[in-house]
């Protein structure tokens, strides 16, 4: 990593920069904050939609692109001139799962079309979960005739009892179109979006744009939808909170969330 030259920063939210109150501590804050004013760029990197990011964007004062959806939708809140890049899924294969979720009975189905979700039916945990800025579902009902567009992505909660096989089902049927991932406690929710969709492809589009080469990006990150971000940054850390599975690639582990493991490594090998 070359010292003098400006790095880009990409941070994880939930286990990473956020506490496990869901807040950015003084400390992170004050570190990420000290870094842009030295020239440096900060890039939130998350599963969130742009709806539930957007607080935490204009807290750190960002003038940066954002990655959200865990790199199916990457766009710039102040500026448009950058552009839109959005990674849907074919309508046929979201159509496809949903009839997967109907056979082993899971009717706890999200649809999310960029900013805009739509529900299979009334479901009060959900819309509590999606909603955050308050903002209601687009529809709820029939979500083939919902949903007009390629959705962003398809979020499942499945149960215990069908977790492993619904996860199973999406393997051995649509492993060549669709990815799909776990969301860790509290949320126990599948995560479904294109093939090739992730972090680490997103983050090397926002790299490119800012003319910030690979070796000089750092990634901070704690679950499994980190790993494509951790493996492609120069510096890859993992949070001590983080999965063993994203420990065992990183390239450094620093302390948890809640102890302000970010601040820790900006404040020695950036600021």
């Amino acid at each position: 990593m070359n010292q003098a030259a400006k790095k880009l920063i990409a941070i994880d939210l939930d286990g990473t920069t956020l506490t496990r109150e869901k807040t950015i501590s003084k400390r992170t804050k004050r570190a990420l904050q000290a870094a842009m004013q030295q020239g440096h760029h900060v890039v939130i990197a998350t599963g969130r939609p742009p709806r539930a990011s957007l607080a935490y964007y204009q807290e750190l004062s960002l003038r940066s692109p954002m990655i959200n959806f865990n790199g199916a939708f990457v766009h710039h809140h102040h500026d448009e001139t950058w552009g839109h890049h959005h990674f849907p899924m074919e309508r046929e294969t979201a159509f496809a799962v949903l009839d997967a979720c109907e056979r082993l009975d899971i009717s706890s189905i999200m649809v999310e079309v960029k900013d805009n979700y739509y529900l299979g039916s009334h479901d009060d945990g959900l819309i509590k979960f999606a909603a955050h800025d308050g903002r209601p579902p687009s529809g709820i009902g029939n979500l083939r005739e919902l949903v007009t567009e390629h959705p962003t992505n398809v979020l499942i909660s499945p149960g215990k009892h069908r977790m492993n096989d619904l996860r199973a089902y999406l393997h051995e049927h649509h492993a060549d179109v669709i990815d799909h991932r776990l969301w860790g406690v509290p949320y126990h929710v599948i995560e479904v979006v294109r093939a090739g969709v992730n972090k680490g492809s997103s983050l090397a589009l926002v790299a490119e744009s800012l003319g910030v080469a690979r070796e000089d990006v750092i990634a901070f990150g704690d679950e499994d939808n980190d790993t494509e971000m951790i493996r492609y940054a120069g510096l890859g850390v993992a949070m001590g909170n983080a999965n063993p599975m994203l420990k065992s690639i990183a390239d450094h582990i620093t302390d948890t969330n809640d102890n302000d493991g970010i601040a820790m490594v900006l404040e020695r090998m950036v600021l």
